[in-house]
């Protein structure tokens, strides 16, 4: 897949001296869906408005489909839809209306069917007479995504797309936003929440601090940084660990009942054979044995914290 938004060496700083981006190199296949995922404050918000033109980069270069976004602005505008993370839409305007205004002022032709059948795909269609102020906040940002496609465009920015939605409501995004992904747009969303990125994305960034702090397949960053954890539940508690077992870093929790042993799945020797052997010898009677995998919220919370 060829790059279809290449970034290199952006630095944004404002008149306050607050440096929002530092040095942020990457570049975005077409037809992939990238999650960035960061704290409050990261910059990730900072990043997208950079690249669609809303806020003016303070050094380094951003292209969109081989197009300066500065030098050629409306090319690359013309090929960026934008769902802010705000809900600012007009109360008496109409879903259909709204729709139809938004394409026209890309200069698009006027296209009824392409507008009706994004309204049935963001399950809308039966609202598209309705006044804007009648919709649920869940409908209303389903508006607010059909705004950012109605030009057609190849890219989409999704900035804190389910934010304030119900579970419910948010799985339908997730499935909303893989039909899109289906007919080759390329999506770059903003999250909070761990298991949007690991549900949908192909490739995870974690932006902290302004910095890009890494940019990884998603299967490949569970498999290169995810660590496993071996949980031995014991049939009687015991008080502390005993003095054989202190060399292998075990933690006792839930009043003295599971011990817990963490392991790098990328070494050749994770120490688990030797570890149930001196367990054995220690006469522990054990109860039950299970493992653990780190989520992608393990690895976030970790890199931020390196970061800090």
């Amino acid at each position: 897949m060829k790059n279809i938004i290449s970034i290199k060496n952006l630095c944004k700083t404002y008149n306050t001296g607050h440096e929002a981006l530092k040095n942020i190199n990457l570049d975005i296949k077409e037809g992939e869906i990238l999650a960035l995922l960061g704290p409050n404050g990261a910059g990730k918000t900072t990043l997208i408005s950079t690249i669609c033109g809303l806020v003016s980069p303070s050094s380094g270069k951003i292209t969109v489909d081989g197009f300066d976004i500065i030098k050629n602005y409306r090319e690359t505008r013309s090929r960026i839809g934008l769902v802010p993370q705000e809900l600012s839409i007009a109360a008496f305007d109409k879903v259909f209306e709204t729709l139809s205004f938004s394409r026209g002022l890309f200069g698009k032709k006027p296209n009824k069917g392409y507008i009706e059948q994004l309204l049935k795909d963001l399950s809308l269609f039966d609202k598209k007479d309705n006044e804007l102020r009648a919709l649920s906040g869940g409908m209303k940002r389903r508006v607010l995504i059909g705004k950012a496609l109605s030009h057609e465009p190849r890219i989409l920015f999704l900035d804190e797309p389910t934010a304030g939605v119900d579970v419910e409501l948010r799985k339908d995004m997730w499935k909303i936003i893989d039909r899109l992904r289906k007919s080759g747009v390329t999506i770059i969303l903003t999250t909070h929440y761990i298991e949007e990125a690991e549900e949908i994305a192909d490739r995870v960034g974690v932006i902290s601090g302004g910095k890009l702090l890494l940019i990884e397949e998603k299967k490949d960053l569970m498999q290169k940084m995810g660590q496993k954890q071996l949980i031995i539940e014991l049939k009687k508690s015991i008080s502390s660990i005993p003095e054989s077992l202190t060399s292998y870093d075990l933690s006792l929790s839930n009043n003295g009942l599971f011990l817990s042993y963490r392991y790098d799945t990328r070494g050749e020797r994770t120490g688990i054979t030797t570890l149930m052997k001196a367990i054995n010898n220690s006469e522990l009677e054990l109860k039950d044995i299970q493992t653990k995998q780190s989520s992608l919220e393990d690895i976030f919370v970790n890199l931020v914290k390196e970061s800090a």
